[in-house]
């Protein structure tokens, strides 16, 4: 999906459906007409998996479209030849909710959350094409929801319910324990899976907790990938004019006056050495680190997904 196609996607779309299936149908069919030229070519969203119809199959399973198209009988892959196992774990803390839509952020569509919750949608509904288990798990300063990973269609609605749900209740001064809480999905998905995670990694608490945490999905067996999402250009380079400026905990409330400039120095500092030692960390676990910044397109989610995919045999 292009840039321009990317910015089409507005907070309001997210809330003007029903659920968000619409709008991640749209991201990942914007994404499959990019891969013509790319590694992936022949990669298509009809890309659920077919075996020739044999006498004695069930008729119920025949692909008749298939069969219109082709003059050969297929059957769709049965659930439980499922390849895959996916758990998407996105932090729904406060701090992911930034940009707030204001008077100052007129121009901003989409905050961390919302692009995390539509980039998990696009991930659900090409998990789903290709017949592979997904389960959901979102967390704050505790586990607030957590589903294990089935291939249904009715699960699969019942996925993109909740994402739906969290959207329309984000709540403000909800504090994160992101250490606490992978430890607790390290525990809880017992067999070897893809987890995939979705958050901005601003622990407030003993950063080696969170780093023990990280190592604990790898030391399970678990094939993991963190998508770490920011609004890049604010949270990580501080690019905000030289006047004063009210700064808000968004965890906690805390305010706090100041000249952008009289502190961008160290904060990028402080920022730039918590990110390497992050990516460190995460290069030693053998986790695939990937940056996210929610003012480009959705490609840096996809892209590591099917690389990811292709690797491993469940």
């Amino acid at each position: 999906m292009s840039q321009s196609n990317q910015q089409l996607i507005k907070l309001e779309d997210l809330h003007r459906y029903d659920n968000i299936e619409i709008l991640a149908r749209q991201v990942v069919e914007g994404f499959i007409i990019g891969l013509h030229k790319s590694p992936f070519h022949g990669f298509s969203v009809e890309f659920a998996e077919h075996r020739i119809y044999n006498p004695g199959d069930p008729i119920k399973n025949i692909d008749w479209k298939v069969y219109g198209r082709t003059d050969k009988m297929f059957v769709k892959r049965f659930e439980e030849e499922t390849n895959l196992r996916c758990q998407i774990v996105i932090d729904a803390s406060s701090t992911m909710y930034f940009p707030e839509k204001d008077g100052e952020n007129r121009e901003v569509g989409i905050n961390k959350f919302n692009f995390s919750a539509l980039s998990a949608a696009a991930l659900m509904y090409m998990l789903k094409k290709q017949r592979d288990a997904v389960g959901l798990t979102l967390f704050a300063d505790e586990i607030l929801e957590h589903t294990g990973a089935r291939s249904t269609t009715m699960h699969h609605r019942m996925l993109t319910a909740s994402l739906l749900k969290m959207l329309n209740n984000q709540e403000y001064n909800r504090k994160t324990q992101v250490a606490k809480c992978l430890h607790q999905v390290a525990e809880t998905v017992h067999k070897r899976s893809l987890i995939m995670i979705f958050s901005d990694m601003f622990e407030t608490e003993d950063q080696d907790d969170l780093f023990s945490a990280l190592q604990h999905l790898r030391y399970n067996k678990h094939e993991v990938v963190l998508f770490h999402v920011t609004d890049k250009a604010k949270e990580l380079d501080f690019e905000f004019e030289n006047r004063p400026y009210q700064f808000i905990d968004m965890e906690t409330g805390e305010k706090v006056k100041l000249r952008s400039n009289q502190i961008k120095d160290f904060y990028k500092e402080q920022m730039g050495k918590y990110m390497d030692e992050l990516r460190l960390r995460c290069m030693q676990y053998k986790i695939d680190f990937v940056d996210v910044d929610i003012r480009e397109n959705f490609n840096k989610v996809l892209l590591p997904y099917l690389a990811r995919r292709s690797k491993m045999s469940i």
